[in-house]
């Protein structure tokens, strides 16, 4: 039997899908494995020099790394740049031989595999944005049911804080015993959802004092500790750029296209990647807008000029876009913030 130069590989929970071909790119391989011995069987099956592909899903770094200590080659594709490549009905069979197929594109992108590190940071800010959307919508939740009592809620979360306690306490409010016994456990369940993201917060600003590529990019404008480590999580030392647009591009923070006939049409960002990376950014690019009117660094005087011009918001996205273009230099080139050096 033919050597075999690439293995595509199509993961599941239980049953995970081969597929292999030799160097002329014909099938000579074709296996359906079980979880516990999928990994044994390819060890046995391939050889150096084989080149391994799998969908960027959910468990692929994990055996990446497990591949990656055995010396092999693997490569990690997006799903989107894999399915152009699927043919007829989609199965197992067709997603393994559709994975192999981009695996030899030689334009084709790859996803760069995440430490054990990376993964633990982002797993924080999963929990943490998870918990953010359960507490918004438990201060809802009071806000709509307390309104059915005549009582009208502040809209701000502190405000929210400090009028749950007076309802409670006045026994003149038209509440009755039994909502107040309610009332009293969604206010718990506000408090605990409060003490958890606090708890996480705390966890991330001890990652960002101890990383030391997140503490340098705590130099730039608008990047604190909730940035600087979600960008260490997503893209880690970005080598898989070759340039700031590319990665700006990544997270969805360039123009779209729709460009025809050699007429160029330039859209609003793109959006794609990363979204909560990309909030988070686009946040903090408005704090350093906020400001920026009382500096006169180059930076500040761009941005508040570009602000004068244009939407806010067009503004904000633009300032985030150079945030994470200069990111991408820090990290490349290992390099502390230089201000100086940002165009005027």
């Amino acid at each position: 039997m033919n050597k075999l130069s690439r293995v595509g590989v199509d993961l599941a929970k239980n049953v995970f899908q081969l597929h292999g071909v030799d160097r002329h790119g014909e099938k000579t391989w074709c296996r359906r494995l079980t979880r516990d011995k999928w990994l044994r069987v390819l060890l046995d099956k391939i050889e150096p020099g084989c080149v391994i592909g799998m969908e960027a899903c959910t468990g692929a770094h994990h055996w990446v790394r497990q591949l990656q200590i055995k010396g092999f080659t693997v490569k990690l594709i997006a799903p989107q740049f894999v399915k152009p490549y699927v043919k007829s009905n989609k199965n197992d069979a067709n997603d393994a031989e559709a994975v192999c197929e981009a695996l030899s594109r030689p334009s084709m992108r790859f996803v760069a595999v995440k430490t054990v590190e990376q993964q633990e940071m982002q797993a924080t800010h999963r929990i943490r944005s998870e918990l953010l959307g359960q507490r918004t919508s438990k201060a809802n939740q009071i806000r709509g049911l307390v309104s059915e009592y005549g009582l009208v809620a502040p809209q701000q979360m502190a405000r929210l804080r400090a009028a749950v306690p007076t309802w409670l306490e006045d026994a003149e409010n038209g509440l009755t015993n039994r909502f107040r016994w309610l009332l009293s456990g969604l206010w718990n369940d506000l408090q605990t959802l409060d003490q958890r993201v606090a708890e996480l917060d705390d966890e991330i600003e001890g990652v960002a004092k101890s990383d030391p590529v997140a503490t340098r990019l705590q130099q730039l404008r608008g990047v604190g500790p909730l940035i600087a480590t979600a960008l260490v999580a997503a893209v880690g030392q970005a080598e898989q750029f070759a340039n700031g647009r590319q990665m700006a591009a990544s997270l969805g923070l360039t123009p779209r296209q729709h460009s025809s006939g050699g007429k160029d049409r330039l859209l609003g960002i793109s959006k794609r990647g990363d979204a909560y990376l990309r909030s988070i950014l686009i946040h903090g690019a408005r704090s350093v807008i906020r400001t920026a009117k009382h500096k006169d660094d180059r930076l500040s005087q761009w941005v508040t000029s570009l602000a004068a011009r244009r939407h806010p918001n067009v503004a904000a996205a633009a300032l985030a876009n150079k945030t994470v273009r200069i990111a991408w230099a820090m990290l490349r080139r290992g390099t502390d913030y230089q201000p100086d050096r940002i165009a005027a």
